[in-house]
């Protein structure tokens, strides 16, 4: 699942002061700007007189609008393929991948709702069970059995959240409605103060929502509380579907089977790219063409993966996304996406040791539940089903502008002392949307493609890195945060080494200047 969600962004506002820090205060230099950013500009500084090789960035995403125009100048375009002939010209096993693939498409159209995976694991044991005397039960399958009923209680409790969180969310775009209704079509700060509520429960969403306001404006908070109950009404759905036969319908591949490659199509924009392009944005968006934002890596090209529907993503998807990456020239992989469960792990652990063999850095982000993810799993992740660490596996936490070291970790961000290699910007990112648009963003969603777009950097100006020494050197060049830090979803403060490896910020500037003092 996409690791920003209409939650985070409804909730944000009021877990987080309001920031006064400039659009592009991600590029910027905490002493300098006063704004803890990665100083990539200073980083270009030092680097002037040198020329970078392209560096491909893969983004495995929900999609990303390809035409932008502040993209279009920085999308991979696959070399050996001729747009629109209805051809496989390179004879990769894929037509038309002009600008990458979705493993989401097929004949029947695009995937865009799909199920969370804990309820593909509860349909799945459900169907193993089915028509069997559960009585008479060899001592193995009471086991199995036993699992069953722990994950249909967890699946139960979660379809009850949801549930109650769907209503929360509808009864606001409601309310919105009303007060829409009562002024003319218009709702504002002073359309909402001069509604008069129906029942308590819409004074009590009033108050919510004039609270929402201090902090995001009106038409903003519309778009977002739809775009929450336009996620959510279908997950609820889905989850108690049969989406092995959607899948089927749409894609034409069988869910079940990892050794396919072959399916999808070339449709890498999907029904809603909002986020891989808002990801895709800060990576590469172009510099010096006097459009809304610059992307950190200005010889990066953008390849597009689109794997990540509204739901959870399958591993077989991810795996295969990887293995498409890599085969087709990727130095960089961003991931922006995460979940608790994962069915088919090893399809991504062996995705994953090819992209090690092939020297590919992967670049992840930590997720925003404010969790601990050394006590808690999330997948992808770096610890491979042979027991083996990822050397080429950077996980990126979310930082914001403050210097105020208290509300210098993002409050939703998850952590992790052995888990978590180093903190991004990831609050208030203003980035690429689709319809040539532009907005702020927040989430180790938008860390990731931070860090991933200063990776890019490094493997473009010092090409003679690995992978696994851009993550090193990332980790150790770190802005260090000596000071004690407010833990993310918490009041109490520890330091910033307990909450990741390196201890701090990532910095451009920082790693730039020690390649140079080793005479790179």
């Amino acid at each position: 699942m996409r690791t920003t969600t209409y939650l985070l962004i409804l909730l944000l506002p009021i877990l987080l002061s309001a920031q006064q820090a400039p659009a592009n205060w991600y590029l910027l230099d905490p002493q300098e700007d006063g704004v803890y950013g990665t100083s990539v500009t200073r980083a270009y500084d030092l680097l002037n007189d040198r020329i970078p090789e392209e560096v491909i960035v893969a983004v495995i995403d929900a999609g990303v609008e390809v035409d932008h125009d502040d993209l279009r100048n920085r999308v991979w375009t696959n070399p050996g393929e001729i747009p629109g002939n209805g051809l496989d010209d390179d004879g990769n096993g894929y037509v038309d991948d002009i600008y990458g693939w979705s493993f989401l498409g097929g004949p029947g159209g695009d995937i865009e709702h799909e199920a969370l995976e804990l309820a593909r694991i509860v349909k799945d044991m459900e169907q193993y069970f089915a028509g069997k005397d559960t009585t008479q039960l060899s001592e193995e399958d009471q086991q199995r059995f036993a699992r069953y009923q722990q994950w249909q209680e967890l699946f139960n409790q979660e379809q009850q959240e949801l549930e109650t969180q769907y209503q929360s969310v509808l009864g606001m775009v409601n309310l919105v409605d009303a007060v829409k209704a009562q002024s003319g079509g218009e709702f504002s700060k002073t359309a909402l103060r001069e509604y008069k509520p129906a029942s308590r429960k819409e004074k009590g969403m009033k108050a919510t929502l004039r609270v929402m306001m201090l902090f995001m404006n009106a038409t903003n908070l519309d778009h977002e509380l739809r775009m929450g109950a336009d996620q959510l009404g279908p997950l609820l759905t889905y989850n108690t579907m049969d989406t092995d036969s959607i899948r089927r319908a749409i894609v034409g591949d069988d869910p079940d089977d990892g050794t396919q490659r072959h399916y999808g199509c070339d449709r890498v924009e999907g029904p809603d790219a909002m986020h891989g392009t808002h990801v895709a944005g800060i990576i590469a968006a172009e510099q010096g063409n006097g459009l809304g934002i610059e992307g950190i890596a200005r010889n990066a090209r953008i390849m597009t993966l689109r794997t990540v529907p509204n739901g959870d993503e399958r591993d077989k998807d991810v795996a295969n996304a990887i293995r498409y990456a890599v085969d087709h020239g990727a130095r960089v992989i961003n991931m922006s996406f995460g979940k608790p469960y994962s069915l088919k792990k090893g399809l991504v652990d062996d995705a994953v040791r090819y992209a090690i063999s092939k020297d590919v850095l992967l670049v992840h982000a930590a997720g925003n539940e404010a969790l601990d993810n050394d006590q808690v799993r999330f997948y992808p992740n770096r610890l491979l089903d042979d027991g083996t660490i990822a050397t080429n596996w950077l996980e990126v936490g979310a930082s914001s502008s403050s210097r105020k070291r208290k509300k210098l970790t993002a409050s939703f961000s998850n952590y992790g002392a052995t888990t978590v290699d180093v903190f991004a910007p990831g609050v208030d990112i203003y980035s690429t949307v689709p319809d040539n648009g532009y907005e702020d963003a927040s989430g180790t969603s938008m860390a990731s493609p931070v860090a991933a777009g200063v990776a890019a950097l490094i493997r473009g100006y010092f090409p003679e890195l690995s992978a696994a020494e851009v993550r090193d050197l990332l980790i150790r060049t770190a802005e260090p945060v000596k000071k004690k830090v407010r833990i993310p979803g918490g009041k109490a403060r520890v330091h910033m080494n307990d909450l990741c490896i390196s201890g701090g910020v990532i910095n451009a500037e920082n790693a730039v200047r020690q390649l140079l003092a080793e005479g790179r």
